[in-house]
């Protein structure tokens, strides 16, 4: 009675720091404009089944597709067992499913044993690319010491947390032979039975064994969820909603902005009425005038650094670094936050995401490709948010590069890039005869 007294109120302090930690990231999202994406429903339920629950965008690099592919199915069909163990915890019994279930017990067990076997070599092998085949992608300016032990800490949790469920079979397993207490014959094994031979053959150290990777691993679990709040992987919570609220328009279509377009619309049509005449901030200078969907994006990115990989400006040598965007978003959007918890909401710590964080060289050596965006496994959108920090230097500071001002300045007096005027424009042409001169 007092281990499970013990184990609800393990579990139960689990669940308010988790929930306490989630409504502050969910706050931090909030913080954020408001931008509608609750449009085309039945096409944001197919994007997600695709590339969330089908990972088709993970296949552009298979060996880390298939190492992936079973650490996700095993955090999925896993979780089973540990719905078991926490009622087991609960309720003071022991392979609680083993009696309802049946034969398709013996099954289950065995699926999930053979599942963490595969999640140990998966994680494995994602320790070594990471430490010692130094994989490329995994390094660069913003893979601080923090970046990369975070992703090093995931790797050895789950692979501690696998070892203690199969040692924890096995010493089950051995019990179950011996007619041990109250360890009745369920399950197949055919994992932690292989390892069983190493463990002692006394029935209590082999209890004491059991018990003792039972509470390893259930205690594990909800310590690692109280990790996530803290974490890059935190995308496992967030990469569902993340790509349901993608933007379903071509990559390539650059977003309007309404209060801009209807200053045109009233300057050619003096009749028109614009909807709103509220000011506003043309694009973004902090965190807060992104959208919630920029900063959601934040949160769900692993640092995987695909979008990095594949950067035409990174691979040249310049300073962009789309996964260091992200990386710098989502810890302003924290420091944000922390400061709205110990402050209040009118604090000013005198910083903000440009200048402090992101640097107006990274903003300006983005050649908008969309290389990062077709590149995310989730969707992500670094572009999203350098482009809205470009509409702030140009439209509120009138800080644009030298070119820039002069394509700018030509698009104004010209209607076009070039600083030759509309009368100029078809000397590169004077042999056309006049008919086909008029017709371009």
């Amino acid at each position: 009675m007092i281990s499970q007294l013990i184990f609800i109120f393990i579990l139960l302090a689990a669940i308010y720091l988790f929930t306490n930690n989630a409504v502050k990231i969910r706050r931090n999202i909030l913080l954020g404009r408001d931008i509608d994406r609750s449009d085309r429903r039945a096409q944001r339920w197919a994007v997600m089944l695709k590339v969330a629950l089908g990972q088709t965008k993970m296949t552009k690099r298979p060996l880390a597709a298939v190492m992936h592919f079973f650490i996700y199915i095993g955090f999925i069909i896993i979780n089973l067992e540990v719905l078991e163990i926490i009622i087991d915890g609960v309720f003071g019994s022991h392979r609680v499913f083993s009696k309802p279930l049946g034969s398709l017990y013996g099954l289950l067990i065995g699926g999930f044993e053979i599942l963490a076997v595969l999640v140990l070599i998966a994680c494995v092998t994602f320790l070594a690319r990471r430490n010692i085949a130094h994989l490329k992608r995994f390094n660069g300016v913003e893979m601080t010491e923090w970046p990369k032990s975070d992703a090093n800490y995931i790797l050895i949790i789950e692979i501690c947390l696998m070892a203690a469920f199969i040692t924890m079979n096995a010493a089950d397993y051995k019990l179950q032979a011996l007619h041990f207490g109250h360890y009745i014959k369920a399950g197949s094994f055919p994992a932690s039975s292989l390892i069983a031979p190493l463990l002692s053959d006394n029935p209590n150290v082999l209890a004491i064994t059991e018990r003792a990777c039972w509470w390893f691993h259930i205690a594990g679990i909800l310590a690692f969820l109280n990790y996530l709040p803290y974490s890059k992987h935190f995308h496992i919570l967030l990469a569902f909603p993340n790509v349901w609220y993608s933007n379903l328009e071509p990559e390539g279509k650059i977003t309007n902005m309404a209060s801009v377009t209807g200053e045109v619309k009233a300057m050619l049509d003096p009749s028109y009425v614009p909807e709103s005449t509220t000011p506003g901030r043309f694009g973004a200078k902090d965190v807060t005038d992104l959208t919630w969907k920029n900063l959601m994006d934040a949160y769900t990115c692993t640092e995987c650094g695909r979008c990095t990989s594949v950067c035409p400006a990174n691979i040249t040598g310049k300073l962009l670094s789309p996964r260091k965007i992200m990386m710098d978003t989502r810890d302003r959007i924290t420091e944000v936050g922390n400061n709205i918890d110990k402050h209040g909401r009118d604090f000013q710590d005198n910083k903000i995401l440009l200048d402090n964080y992101i640097t107006r060289e990274e903003l300006w050596a983005c050649t908008t490709c969309n290389a990062c965006v077709d590149a995310c496994p989730v969707n992500i959108n670094p572009l999203a948010i350098i482009m809205e920090m470009r509409r702030y230097v140009v439209m509120e500071e009138s800080q644009a590069p030298s070119s820039l001002n002069s394509m700018f300045s030509n698009v104004e007096n010209n209607g076009a890039p070039w600083k030759y005027s509309n009368a100029d424009r078809f000397n590169w042409a004077p042999h056309l005869n006049p008919p086909q001169r008029e017709g371009l």
